[in-house]
């Protein structure tokens, strides 16, 4: 969303995520998510290690919006590409709960399809996550305007903030 509003490195992030979650959700209908669900001991480490990263995710959205920004005008202060797709990177792959999400729990579901249509089912779950990214990523620049004024970061980042910490209390709750 950062990068499709200061619309800097659209294309490159949106690829990377997409091709991320693309790789994540074939592991998972390939059958590690259920791998994963037999293993109580990784099981476990995921999910509390996807709590810890949403509750510390939850933090920061918190504290951005204790201080809120408008944002930088088209250009100006843009991430450079490099640190965005680091970032991009980290935050896909060093996420557990995007691990829980698209490996375990989508390969449970696809695991649930017979067995002539998991392949379908991945393909579909590819598609809808392409178009999500791509939406987000070039839909970002019609929410611009919005996003010029510091009150809108703030509602977005303790909207962020809410969410990830009652997804962390589910993981917790779900132990």
């Amino acid at each position: 969303l950062r990068q499709g509003l200061q619309r800097a490195h659209v294309l490159p992030v949106v690829l990377v995520c997409a091709l991320s979650d693309m790789l994540l959700i074939a592991l998972g209908v390939a059958g590690l998510g259920t791998w994963v669900q037999g293993s109580p001991v990784l099981l476990a480490l995921t999910r509390y290690g996807g709590a810890a990263f949403l509750i510390v995710y939850g933090a920061l959205a918190a504290r951005r919006a204790w201080h809120p920004h408008a944002l930088a005008a088209q250009g100006e202060a843009a991430t450079e590409l490099r640190s965005a797709l680091v970032a991009c990177l980290a935050f896909t792959y060093l996420n557990p709960h995007c691990w829980l999400d698209t490996v375990v729990l989508l390969g449970s579901i696809s695991s649930q399809q017979p067995e002539g249509q998991r392949s379908a089912f991945g393909a579909g779950a590819v598609s809808a996550s392409a178009v999500w990214f791509f939406s987000l990523g070039y839909g970002a620049r019609l929410l611009a305007p919005l996003f010029a004024r510091p009150a809108a970061w703030r509602v977005l980042d303790a909207a962020i903030a809410l969410v990830m910490w009652a997804i962390a209390a589910s993981l917790l709750r779900g132990a």
